[in-house]
């Protein structure tokens, strides 16, 4: 598909369409009777997220709550130490709770009080995704279950504490690989059973329809904030802006902030280990059209079609798939989509600790090394990175494995 064919103007009112497709990704493959929960949760989004009431409440929850707007950061020294191109960061780890999540999480928890639920469901990687709704079950009062891999539980221990403490159900899975795949299959498991009385909060721009645009939708604060903030700061536009692409919730409300202007615009995959099937969670870069988790997208396969084992050092980003949305602008060329490996993600954290006083979450490291190896490769120019968290989670882990560089 050809970028210059589609009217970003317009982009929103047209994507995705009235069943959930951007293009040829997305839709809804589920079995029937959760079919109707679907439609149940699109129905309420489409009104009663567009009441006056819905929207003035969740407006003060992120002043008053969540801290919004979260500033922008000029990494001076971080620019110096490697040329003339100045470096950015819209600083999502000061968000209530650490990330971004919280700003999809509280608009699922209030969706779901508006419609009557009683308890929310979900899966977490990094655990990112998991306190952010167990922080927004406890504001609403609801009930919450997070699925978890034991593996990222291992990882991810001050998150587990954080959303126990919160009052959440953490629900271990010991099946499969143990991490973000296997907790989504189990959730969605858990959701099939229970629909009636909860809905399942997605953690990310995935799944069936309509949560791949709910969630973009409601992380559209981040880049409708960040042009703002950058324009007012700077008096022109970044040059580029990059961010971390796992299933890509961070990305895709970053990116919509920016897509119908003159900016370059990049995603970047984790390449782990390296390129060889199961070292690697870039699905993007090395993937094939399939479909998982009631959706289509791009995915790793395995040698029977099957998703394929997957690794990142970021439990957030270690997924087989990509939103639908970030196949379809990549097939637009709208978005370039690179990848970063372990070791230079590694190197990323540790620079912006050192230079910048800012321990990023290693998720959001990988931004942070796309944007650090392209100022290398510029002359002059700006790059906006999307820091979508912070690093108290990776530290112990990051130690253990790296030491201290």
């Amino acid at each position: 598909m050809d970028f210059n064919n589609v009217n970003f103007d317009t982009y929103f009112k047209h994507y995705p369409d009235d069943k959930g497709f951007f293009g040829p990704y997305g839709g809804c493959y589920i079995e029937p009777k959760l079919k109707e929960a679907m439609e149940e949760i699109t129905q309420a989004y489409f009104s009663i997220c567009q009441s006056r009431k819905f929207i003035d409440e969740l407006r003060r929850v992120r002043k008053e709550f969540q801290g919004r707007p979260t500033p922008i950061t000029h990494l001076e020294r971080l620019s110096n130490s490697l040329g003339n191109v100045q470096l950015y960061a819209k600083r999502e780890d000061l968000n209530h709770t650490g990330a971004h999540k919280l700003n999809h999480c509280m608009g699922e928890a209030l969706l779901a009080k508006y419609m009557g639920k009683k308890k929310i469901i979900a899966e977490t990687g990094a655990g990112q995704h998991g306190v952010a709704l167990a922080t927004a079950a406890a504001y609403f009062g609801l009930e919450c279950d997070i699925y978890m891999g034991n593996v990222d539980i291992k990882k991810q221990a001050p998150n587990v504490a954080r959303m126990k403490i919160l009052g959440a159900n953490v629900v271990e899975v010991t099946h499969g690989l143990q991490t973000l795949k296997e907790a989504v299959d189990a959730a969605f498991d858990a959701y099939s059973k229970e629909y009636k009385d909860c809905i399942y909060c997605i953690g990310s721009v995935l799944g069936p329809h309509p949560f791949p645009m709910m969630v973009r939708d409601f992380q559209q604060v981040v880049g409708i904030e960040a042009r703002e903030q950058f324009t007012e700061m700077t008096g022109h536009l970044p040059d580029i802006i990059t961010a971390c692409v796992g299933g890509g919730s961070n990305a895709a409300g970053f990116f919509s902030g920016f897509l119908n202007d003159p900016v370059e615009i990049y995603g970047v995959e984790p390449l782990g280990k390296g390129k060889n099937l199961g070292d690697h969670a870039a699905s993007l870069q090395y993937g094939e059209e399939g479909i998982m988790h009631g959706f289509n997208s791009i995915m790793l396969k395995d040698e029977n079609g099957e998703p394929a084992p997957v690794y990142s050092v970021a439990s957030g980003l270690d997924y087989p798939s990509s939103g639908p949305e970030h196949a379809f602008l990549r097939d637009l060329g709208r978005v370039k989509y690179d990848v970063v490996d372990d070791e230079e993600a590694v190197d990323a954290f540790f620079k912006l600790a050192k230079l910048e006083g800012i321990i990023p979450a290693i998720e959001s490291s990988h931004a942070v090394a796309h944007a650090i190896r392209l100022a290398k490769e510029m002359k002059h120019g700006s790059i906006l990175i999307n820091l979508s968290g912070r690093g108290d989670k990776d530290m112990d882990y990051i130690i253990e494995k790296y030491g201290i560089r």
